[in-house]
């Protein structure tokens, strides 16, 4: 029997009807409502003036905001406030009280539903500070402290100074002095007042006035001073800081006892020692105030005593200089007879104009060599130092420390033909080191003679490209430029830019740690003329803790 198409399809549509009207009887799917998602921010929080405007995303489905902040991470809160935006003005209408200058505060925020169990987590929205108040006063440099005084300095505009006064730190609104000084005519035609009877070691705040009793605030800043200063009536103490004379240094080291400071005048030129050195001693820059530090300069190098025995050798708060980079060093002893030096510490020093700063042959040891708070720079082949000597027996320097420290225009890092027990290099900026083509790392001794025993751990640093003195257009270095085959490598936040790279086959294997996407010049706010590594680059993931901590940004 035939059956039409036109019941074919009858029965089609039938069956179509009845699958959806089965479908429509199945219960409808729900989800269980849940908590709202933490705010996040459209843009980094931002201050002007002594406001901070936080910008969060809109949640559609939150019905008001709390935000919470702080300046110790929360372990207390300054204030707590609910809005109904998710942009908001921190400012003294907001508060009932305006937020304190140059501040650093953190701000929390929680979303709130409709029902408070779906309200979110609080979101740590981060640190902003404030700016600092609208002033006349300067900010304070490392030359504008020592241990018991400061100074003070203003742009002469407007109504003249009359009054400063100190506060403790902790006396945020200025309300109780806890010193105040008169500023003399003299004082404020200058712009620049000394502030005595201060304690080593110790924060203040120093604010300047206008006005015959000192009513108007102008301005203030944080001042930290040093710690307590040699004593030079100390008698372990050879002061020459009323002695000008470029050959007193050598006369005072020859004078000295085993373990004598020698303490040298500020701003002034002295060179360094004829005579071999053969006992401890401490050479240091007295406290002052002004830019340039006491300088040690050398046409040669200093020599260590044939067979000597030394405790240590300190060099602090001093501009160590050379004439030339091809030919002088700090020392460059040669010795055929046991020469034994424990320690030999740069602290706080600016080295530069030199081919070595040490270079160690025959039977020369140097136990612990530290590099700390310095800046070197236009170092020629021999380095950062050099042990060159081969054979078992031979000179040799066996823990090397570089801490917070910046390097630039060096041809050689370190040449070795012994080995050391350690190498630490930490929060350092090292840029143009070594030259293109050349060596930084290099432990040239025979087999068993030719690595760090203990390994070379390099953290918390930054790394620019190799300096191309000849102009080529390279920019290349060698790292491991021969033996540490059996040396380990620790590299822990650790930087390089964009134009760094090894010569192949000379890599280090893990370094760098991190890249940074950007050039030197990118990075640094002038690398190769001015040697400012102050970071241009306000985006950079490591300007908070990478690097010489004298170039960082502050939060």
């Amino acid at each position: 029997m035939k059956i039409s198409n036109l019941k074919i399809y009858g029965l089609a549509l039938a069956l179509v009807a009845g699958i959806i009207l089965m479908s429509g009887c199945e219960d409808e799917q729900t989800y269980a409502k849940t908590r709202l998602f933490r705010p996040v921010l459209n843009e980094e929080l931002m201050a002007e003036l002594n406001t901070i405007i936080v910008n969060m995303g809109n949640i559609r489905e939150a019905v008001s905001y709390t935000l919470e902040v702080s300046r110790d991470t929360f372990a207390t809160i300054d204030y707590t406030i609910e809005v109904d935006t998710h942009y908001v003005v921190l400012n003294e209408e907001l508060l009932g009280e305006p937020l304190l200058w140059n501040t650093l505060y953190q701000v929390q925020a929680t979303a709130h539903a409709s029902s408070a169990e779906f309200d979110s987590k609080p979101s740590d929205l981060g640190n902003v500070r404030t700016e600092r108040f609208p002033s006349i006063l300067n900010i304070p440099g490392v030359n504008d402290v020592i241990d018991v005084a400061a100074r003070v300095s203003w742009q002469t505009l407007g109504a003249p100074v009359t009054k400063i006064r100190t506060f403790a730190p902790a006396d945020l609104k200025l309300q109780t002095p806890l010193a105040e000084y008169d500023v003399s005519e003299e004082d404020q035609a200058a712009g620049e007042s000394i502030v005595t009877g201060l304690e080593p070691e110790t924060e203040y705040q120093i604010a300047i006035y206008s006005g015959a009793g000192g009513e108007t605030l102008r301005g203030w800043e944080t001042y930290l001073t040093l710690e307590r200063g040699v004593d030079p009536n100390d008698p372990n103490v050879i002061d020459l800081t009323d002695n000008e004379d470029p050959d007193a240094v050598g006369a005072a080291v020859m004078a000295a006892a085993d373990g004598n400071i020698i303490l040298l005048k500020k701003g002034v030129l002295y060179n360094f020692p004829s005579e071999n050195l053969t006992k401890s001693i401490t050479i240091r820059g007295a406290y002052g105030f002004g830019e340039q530090k006491a300088i040690l300069f050398t046409t040669g190098n200093w020599n260590i005593e044939n067979g000597a025995t030394i405790g240590h050798i300190r060099f602090i708060d001093l501009e160590l200089r050379g004439e030339d980079i091809g030919g002088d060093y700090v020392f460059n002893p040669n010795n055929d007879m046991t020469t034994t030096v424990d320690e030999l510490t740069f602290d706080n020093c600016i080295i530069n104009q030199f081919r070595g700063i040490i270079r160690v042959r025959t039977s020369v040891y140097i136990k612990n060599y530290t590099i700390n708070d310095c800046i070197v720079h236009h170092i020629g082949g021999y380095g950062i130092f050099t042990a060159d000597t081969d054979g078992d027996g031979g000179a040799a320097i066996d823990n090397i420390t570089l801490t917070n420290s910046t390097f630039a225009k060096i041809n050689t890092f370190m040449t070795s033909r012994q080995n050391s027990q350690s190498l630490v290099i930490d929060a350092c900026t090292v840029s143009e080191a070594p030259t293109t083509g050349g060596r930084l790392f290099r432990w040239r001794g025979d087999d068993g003679l030719n690595d760090v025993i203990n390994g070379i751990s390099i953290t918390n640093t930054v790394w620019g490209h190799g300096w191309d003195e000849g102009e080529t257009g390279a920019y290349d270095i060698r790292g491991k430029a021969e033996g540490l085959d059996n040396t380990s490598f620790n590299i822990v936040n650790t930087y390089a830019t964009s134009d760094f790279s090894f010569t192949p086959d000379y890599e280090i294997p893990g370094f760098p740690s991190l890249n940074y996407s950007g050039t030197a010049a990118d990075l640094w706010v002038d690398p190769y003329e001015g040697l400012d590594f102050n970071f241009k680059d306000s985006g950079f993931a490591g300007k908070y803790d990478t690097g010489d901590p004298r170039w960082r940004a502050k939060l």
